[in-house]
């Protein structure tokens, strides 16, 4: 990355050899998060996990206590009898099978799909469409469901979705910079309690090798994985 003014003036608030403790971190970050927007924090943990054995991966949701600061549009693909608790939840979309159709022609401008199980045979025409964007509904996330209106209140309340990238690499995000560092430490605790209770059966040695945080458009800093003890 070739750094501008602005992550040259970061850079020297920042000690790039040394592994700060967790509030010192979210600090350092949050003070530097300097960007003309709000910046997201971010967590990257380093696994010592390989992802393609199915017993060293990860996937589900964190609920974020103090939410993740930004609007989650969520839409639901359910029956008629489901329609009403959707909405009333504060779901953007909710339909069954013109629902279905409106995503098959683009509709797309939504952050969650929620889906009940006997319109999956539906949703799985989808597939090509919410695949590769995310959003395919999924019952080990919680998003394929009886209980909509729980799943709508929950998307809406803030949940983070944890998996692993190809080189055994999380990365998730804790919430914006705007945010107190109580509301951070909070969802940081939320989500490393999460990733230690997810440690799969096939991992060995040392389970948490590396974590970083660090800002949308800032430095990132080391955080002593002794200190979280």
């Amino acid at each position: 990355m070739k750094k501008t003014k602005r992550l040259k003036k970061i850079a020297e608030n920042l000690d790039a050899n040394k592994q700060y403790d967790l509030n010192e971190g979210l600090k350092l970050i949050k003070d530097n998060s300097t960007a003309k927007f709000d910046e997201s924090i971010d967590v990257v943990f380093k696994l010592n996990l390989d992802p393609k054995y199915q017993d060293q991966n990860i996937r589900e949701v964190v609920q974020m206590p103090e939410g993740l600061g930004k609007k989650i549009k969520v839409a639901v693909i359910a029956n008629s009898t489901k329609h009403e608790d959707a909405s009333k939840a504060g779901a953007d979309y909710v339909g069954a099978d013109d629902l279905v159709d409106e995503i098959k022609k683009g509709k797309t401008d939504f952050d969650i799909c929620i889906a009940t199980p006997d319109m999956m045979a539906k949703v799985g025409q989808l597939g090509k469409i919410l695949g590769p964007k995310g959003l395919m509904p999924n019952p080990k996330l919680g998003t394929v469901t009886q209980d909509v209106a729980k799943a709508v209140k929950n998307a809406k309340n803030g949940q983070v979705e944890i998996k692993l990238d190809k080189a055994g690499i999380m990365h998730t995000v804790i919430g914006k910079a705007s945010f107190s560092l109580e509301k951070l430490g909070s969802n940081f605790s939320a989500l490393y309690s999460a990733v230690k209770s997810a440690k799969p059966s096939g991992a060995k040695g040392s389970y948490i090798k590396g974590l970083y945080l660090s800002s949308t458009q800032g430095l990132s800093v080391e955080i002593s994985l002794s200190s979280l003890v």
